[in-house]
């Protein structure tokens, strides 16, 4: 059911009709790396923009990832980990002001949204790349405040 909603093909016809839908969908767990600033470009709308922590850990010497207390407590040996950093963009109006207002540093928090790839011209006049997620979702799991064991 849910792949009918992404691709219709009718083989009926000599020149078969392909109407594909693509997905750009991203879930991101983490703790924000600052507190969330306002920007407004003139004309354009404002954003709020943060950062945000995801970490990976593993075993060394071993090619399984857990993402959790589970996999650690269910394995032994030195356990690696690397953190990613993930720059965060909220335009939708409602969900920007509450994010800009609540999310402090620290906050662990699920983000949804999309990716972005952009390209822009720093103060020195290069180009330079970005990839931003464009979040449309964002829940509140703690307020930085209390930090979690993990």
């Amino acid at each position: 059911q849910v792949l009918r909603q992404f691709v219709r093909h009718d083989s009926d016809t000599v020149n078969s009709l392909v109407l594909e839908r693509s997905m750009n969908r991203v879930q991101l767990l983490g703790r924000v790396g600052q507190d969330p600033i306002m920007r407004q470009v003139e004309g354009k709308n404002p954003v709020t923009i943060f950062s945000l922590a995801t970490n990976e850990m593993w075993r060394t010497g071993d090619s399984e990832v857990g993402q959790g207390v589970l996999f650690l407590l269910c394995t032994s040996g030195d356990i690696s980990q690397k953190t990613t950093w993930h720059r965060i963009s909220v335009f939708r109006p409602g969900l920007r002001d509450v994010t800009y207002q609540y999310v402090r540093k620290g906050s662990r928090i699920f983000v949804e949204g999309k990716i972005d790839y952009g390209e822009y011209t720093d103060k020195n006049n290069v180009r330079r790349q970005a990839t931003t997620i464009i979040a449309d979702n964002v829940i509140f799991l703690s307020d930085g405040s209390v930090r979690e064991k993990v």
